[in-house]
């Protein structure tokens, strides 16, 4: 089967070290990991995401609809504004973690992974008959990037109409950005202050304005030290900042509350969601497991898949693991019983054959965000 591609393919062809990822044919890095991760760290940094998800849900009855679906309390969403959120399955199971914006009143925007683009599509169309509602996909007709780091305000503002720095954490605005309308949006997925930028009417078989776009991002952020960015470096960011890969992290048989994600479910909103009674009863005969993060104290590189054991007993596994360009460590995330999720807690990693020491350690972030990266919203 062909792999899928961009709106930026042609830039990543030219300039990247493609690889496949989600069934996209997709840059892992251009100058490098390390010097990208850096920069973003750093400076700034510029990502292609438009192979994630994208959806609108209009009408009467799409707050209705939304807060069926989605665990976190859409009712309260003021216009122009954005949250985190996730959607279960019946038994409480996480089908996906997601941004959902309101545009308007009855206008909502929704950004959900890439290896979920057909399921969250479908799931959220299935569930939209009972409700006054158009679901469109606009995975292929809305170009999306990211500009992500401490700089990432400046080196955009000199080509977007509207002062960026009104525009709030998980807020979102109208914008002519580089001549062209789009939606930009504070959030990201770097642990760093930053933009996602949407960019509308833009066809992928007609890709011109995305990739001119591209250019004038990079022009303009060139004297704050831009890199454009890979998925290697998205990676290694996302888990320093202690944000979970969905198929990694959370799937179907993972839950909200053993992932710590408790922040995104609202027990008491006014409606109730799909999964709501299984996550109460999970609640109720508490949490057998949690994911944790784990900091190497010892040499060695924990990877997706590796076993955590804890004095000589197999006890979790690595969900998410690699090394830390900040911390010049390997650091993990994973799932250990909840008797061993507390910090300080020594464990061990299994690491070809032999159990190198870690520690169960503060993992969002893994780093001092006092000294690094974007102060987030207390959750």
């Amino acid at each position: 089967m062909a792999l899928r591609r961009t709106h930026l393919y042609e830039y990543h062809r030219l300039h990247g070290r493609l690889v496949e990822f989600a069934g996209f044919e997709m840059p892992i890095w251009f100058e490098g990991i390390i010097p990208e991760h850096n920069a973003v760290r750093n400076s700034v940094g510029i990502f292609d995401t438009s192979h994630m998800g994208r959806a609108s849900v209009t009408g009467e009855g799409a707050e209705e609809l939304l807060d069926y679906l989605l665990t976190n309390d859409i009712s309260r969403l003021e216009p122009m504004r954005g949250c985190y959120t996730l959607m279960c399955n019946e038994q409480g199971g996480i089908k996906d973690d997601l941004i959902a914006y309101r545009l308007s009143e009855n206008h909502f925007f929704l950004v959900y992974n890439a290896s979920n683009r057909e399921k969250d599509y479908n799931w959220i169309l299935k569930h939209s008959r009972d409700f006054d509602v158009e679901v469109r996909d606009l995975s292929d007709s809305v170009a999306m990037m990211a500009v992500q780091g401490p700089r990432a305000e400046e080196a955009l503002q000199g080509i977007t109409s509207e002062p960026l720095s009104e525009v709030g954490r998980f807020h979102c605005r109208e914008v002519i950005i580089g001549g062209q309308r789009a939606l930009i949006a504070r959030t990201g997925y770097t642990g760093e202050d930053g933009f996602e930028i949407y960019l509308w009417d833009t066809p992928l078989s007609q890709p011109s304005k995305a990739l001119d776009l591209w250019g004038k991002i990079l022009s303009a952020g060139r004297k704050f030290g831009i890199k454009p960015c890979g998925l290697g470096a998205r990676d290694s960011l996302r888990l320093e900042a202690g944000m979970p890969l969905y198929g990694n992290d959370i799937d179907e048989e993972t839950n909200p509350l053993e992932a710590r994600l408790r922040f995104a479910v609202k027990f008491k909103k006014k409606r109730p969601f799909i999964g709501k009674e299984a996550l109460l009863r999970i609640r109720k005969e508490g949490v057998k497991r949690r994911r944790v993060g784990i900091r190497m104290v010892e040499r060695g590189i924990p990877r997706h898949g590796y076993e955590i054991w804890k004095e000589g007993e197999r006890i979790g596994y690595v969900t998410s693991g690699g090394f830390s360009p900040t911390l010049n460590a390997g650091i993990a995330m994973g799932y250990v019983p909840t008797e061993y999720s507390k910090l300080g807690t020594e464990v061990e990693v299994k690491i070809r054959r032999r159990l190198v020491r870690g520690k169960i350690v503060k993992f969002h972030p893994f780093y001092d965000e006092t000294k690094y990266g974007y102060r987030r919203e207390k959750r």
